[in-house]
């Protein structure tokens, strides 16, 4: 399976979904069932590999602003979630983290925990044991870090969607230009 592949099954999921990320998780660990022995170990090669490219500091940086806060675990969640709304909200979201201001997640939570559960379960389906994977995750997010004081103002694109545990001070709830 290639990069086309895995974008296939990603898409056609999350369409079949209706965005619902219960359901794609379901039809998610359906279609990887489905798969070859081959092709789902290039799965989860792909998966590991699209998440390790989107570890950085700009995306972290606006799953903090929308979520209104954004531990590590959280930020594994969200680049789930990000893959899991398939190949050309992802591309766009590394190119400029704004453009998540137009995607719609489901019960407005960015963070969503599952849905790389289903790529870990569907290996461990097919061989019945916590399958070993081969992925270089870097040590380190890429790109520049921010302050948690002022890294809303990197991303005015972006508001508060209601995931964290606490909301944002009001200057954070909406964008900056709806204040004017």
């Amino acid at each position: 399976m290639d990069a086309t592949g895995f974008w296939d099954i990603i898409e056609g999921v999350h369409q079949d979904a209706h965005g619902v990320m219960d359901e794609k998780c379901a039809l998610l660990k359906q279609a990887l069932s489905a798969l070859s022995d081959d092709d789902l170990k290039n799965f989860a090669a792909h998966f590991d590999r699209f998440d390790a490219q989107a570890y950085t500091w700009p995306l972290w940086g606006a799953a903090y602003v929308l979520n209104g806060g954004c531990s590590d675990d959280a930020f594994t969640d969200f680049r789930a979630t990000l893959i899991s709304m398939g190949r050309n909200v992802y591309e766009a979201a590394l190119e400029d983290p704004n453009t998540l201001g137009r995607v719609r997640f489901d019960r407005n939570d960015p963070c969503y925990e599952g849905f790389q559960y289903a790529v870990t379960d569907a290996l461990e389906a097919r061989w019945g044991e916590r399958t070993a994977r081969e992925a270089d995750f870097p040590r380190e997010p890429s790109g520049e870090a921010w302050d948690e004081d002022t890294v809303e103002s990197l991303y005015p694109g972006l508001t508060y969607l209601g995931g964290g545990d606490e909301p944002p001070s009001p200057s954070k709830a909406k964008p900056w230009w709806k204040f004017w």
